[in-house]
């Protein structure tokens, strides 16, 4: 199935619905998404930079309302 959206015509903030429908939906079944050999090498790396004190992290609730956000200031004349 060939699937065609009008990007050109879509606010940022229509695409980024877009793209959170899209992975709301492939949260559903992640078995069905097998994770590329280094993703594991990056997720350890992460891990260990949390456990060190060299990294901090915002949960996705509160990145996404930052990233909204962002994307209206950007829209705003």
């Amino acid at each position: 199935m060939e699937l065609s959206l009008p990007l050109d015509q879509m606010t940022t903030s229509e695409k980024l619905r877009a793209i959170e429908a899209i992975w709301d939906d492939l949260q559903r079944t992640p078995e069905a998404l097998p994770s590329p050999p280094w993703h594991a090498t990056v997720l350890e790396n992460r891990e260990r930079r949390i456990q060190e004190g060299g990294a901090r992290f915002t949960p996705w609730n509160e990145a996404k309302r930052a990233i909204r956000e962002r994307v209206h200031e950007d829209q705003d004349p």
